[in-house]
């Protein structure tokens, strides 16, 4: 039997050799999480002394949950812009950790917040699995997210775009 070429395998094994080769070390993620996570906290910080001086009684809460999200949203970001961008030009590779690390931290952290502001609010929510109870989980959730686009998308500039940057070259750097 002739041995088997690129081009007799089906797309199928090219999608799963492609997350094989695309999943990065243990420690790359778990550095990198800590990492990730300790620069969106930092950007919260920075973000909160320039927009308020500072003033917040909740500064604390607010860096634990920029902090979760940005160390949650890292692994996955990695192996997604590993799986787009593994041997492509160093454009390609760039701009897919750039996408993937922001849609992973916006999402990641804006998840976290509609479930603790949902958590917040579930002592007065129908009775479970209810209609009301879909309704509210629902608007409640939207209301979340719309609330964080309003107010917490701007604590991750200035500091999180030059991390987000910085990230974004390593990352392509040392993905080839």
């Amino acid at each position: 039997m002739p041995p088997e070429d690129r081009t007799s395998r089906g797309r199928g094994d090219h999608f799963f050799a492609r997350s094989r080769d695309a999943l990065p070390s243990p420690f790359s993620l778990i550095s990198g999480a800590l990492f990730w996570g300790c620069a969106m906290a930092l950007s919260l910080y920075v973000g909160l002394e320039v927009m308020m001086g500072g003033f917040t009684s909740h500064r604390a809460s607010l860096a634990a949950l920029y902090f979760a999200g940005g160390t949650i949203a890292f692994p996955m970001a990695l192996c997604a812009a590993r799986f787009l961008g593994l041997r492509r030009p160093a454009e390609v590779r760039f701009a897919s950790a750039f996408v993937c690390l922001i849609v992973a931290t916006i999402a990641c952290t804006s998840g976290l917040y509609a479930i603790i502001y949902w958590s917040f609010y579930a002592g007065w929510k129908g009775e479970f699995l209810s209609i009301a109870w879909a309704y509210q989980l629902a608007f409640t959730t939207a209301s979340a997210l719309f609330q964080f686009a309003v107010i917490g998308l701007r604590y991750f500039l200035p500091v999180g775009l030059v991390c987000l940057i910085a990230t974004s070259f390593w990352i392509a750097k040392r993905m080839r």
